[in-house]
This record gives C-alpha cells, sequence and structure tokens, in this order.
C-alpha cells in the first residue's frame, strides 16, 4: 500500500480524479457533435447512419460518467465509487483499444495514443484506488 503524507496524498487524489473525468468532456463533444471524425480520427473508417445517431447518446454517457465523477469540493477525498468507475472505464478502453489495434481491425491515428492515454490515466487511478483503500483502513 502506498505510503504518502495525507493532505497531500488527498488534495492530488482529488485533482487526478477531476482531470480523469475532466478530459473526458472535449471526446463527449466531439461524439455529439461530429460522430463521424470521431470514428474517422480513432477508427479511421466511415460510419453508417445508425452509428452517426449513436454518437450523441456515447458523448452524452461521458457527461454523464464525468459530472457523477466529479469530486465534491467540500469532500477530503474523491469517493472510492468515482475513482473505480474512472478505472473501470480506462481499463475496458485499454483492452477495447489494444484488442482493436492488434486484431488488425481498422486504425485512425488516434487510436495507439487513445490507448496509450488510458493505460496511463488507469495506472495513475490504480495508484489512486489504493491510496483511497489505505485512508478507509486508517480510519
Amino acid at each position: 500500500s502506498p505510503e504518502f503524507a495525507p493532505g497531500v496524498a488527498l488534495k492530488s487524489m482529488k485533482i487526478l480524479v477531476a482531470l480523469a473525468a475532466a478530459i473526458e468532456i472535449p471526446t463527449a463533444l466531439v461524439l455529439i457533435s461530429y460522430p463521424a471524425l470521431f470514428t474517422q480520427l480513432l477508427f479511421g473508417a466511415d460510419i453508417s447512419a445508425a452509428d452517426q445517431a449513436l454518437g450523441p447518446l456515447a458523448g452524452f454517457a461521458l457527461i454523464a460518467l464525468a459530472i457523477a465523477c466529479w469530486p465534491s469540493r467540500k469532500a477530503a477525498a474523491p469517493p472510492l465509487s468515482a475513482v473505480l468507475a474512472l478505472l473501470a472505464f480506462s481499463l475496458l478502453c485499454v483492452l477495447y483499444l489494444a484488442y482493436r489495434g492488434a486484431a488488425g481491425a481498422s486504425t485512425g491515428i488516434l487510436l495507439w495514443p487513445a490507448t496509450i492515454g488510458h493505460a496511463v490515466v488507469a495506472l495513475l487511478l490504480l495508484w489512486c484506488w489504493q491510496a483511497t483503500r489505505a485512508v478507509d483502513r486508517r480510519k
């Protein structure tokens, strides 16, 4: 379990969760406004009319995730549920995107950068989850 100065680590964890939630907003806005562009950049493929209609729904879900995970100003640390939700999302994105890239599926110029970005966020959130558990054990 990570050792840390409680005040510094709690603030860092709160910032990390806020950043992990916030970085999904631009993705959501592109999905809502330009789903075809998003698909082209990530997967290097065109999309059907049905996919065009699903893009905004995925964008709305990302905005809802960001809102649900946004840390409260009053809380000393982010809720464990927010850390776990963002961690699960990032890990699932890494697995799916890496699978698509490794399987030889159509890839766009942002597939591997997005995979690596989600992997970094997942590792940081894993640290945050362990630190949150350490704080809970001390209570």
